[in-house]
This record gives structure tokens, sequence and C-alpha cells, in this order.
């Protein structure tokens, strides 16, 4: 674990639900998550699946993965042509939550 999350569990959530959204969840971290969707409920005063909780939570639009899907999607041939390489989807993830959602 870094020191990124911690005293902050919800940015766990809010960053695996952008992973999800630009499909780079490891399927074991989405099993996980589903797992643990008791817990969340309890802690967060949430109901439904973990991506759910996260939308409401947040207070999401209907179509956030997509727009997050499609931001990753048309940034990636520009990040390719200025830096020669694929871009990192956990680097995308954070850069991504922390200059949207401070925290």
């Amino acid at each position: 674990m870094t020191d990124r999350y911690k005293g902050k569990p919800f940015l766990r959530l809010l960053d695996a639900y952008v992973l999800d959204a630009i499909g780079f969840l490891p399927p074991e971290a989405d099993a996980e998550l589903t797992r643990m969707e008791p817990n969340f409920a309890a802690a967060l005063g949430e109901t439904g699946p973990w991506r759910t909780m996260v939308e409401t939570r947040m207070r999401f639009p209907a179509g956030m993965p997509g727009a997050i899907a499609e931001l990753w999607t048309k940034g990636r041939p520009r990040f390719i042509a200025a830096n020669g390489h694929e871009p990192d989807p956990a680097e995308f993830t954070r850069i991504f939550v922390d200059s949207k959602f401070p925290h």
C-alpha cells in the first residue's frame, strides 16, 4: 500500500472506478472489491455494487465510465506521439483523479 491511500480509503475505490472505466482493473481486484461491498456499504452508508456506491458518493452523471474511457482513448495516441510509448493506466488514473477530484 502506498501513502496515497493512507487515511483515504474511498480514494482506492475512486481509483479502481477509473481503472475499470478504461479497462485496466484486474479481474482479481474487481472480485475483491465486489466481495467487500458489504463493508463499503456499512462504511459509506451507501447501497448497491461498489461502482454504484462510487457514482452515488461522487454524484457522477450517467455515462461517467464512458466519458472517462473516451478521454483515455482519445488521449492515448497524443501521449504516444509525444512520449514514444504507451501511457501507464495507473499514472493516468492518478493524474485524472488528482486533477478532477482533489482530495
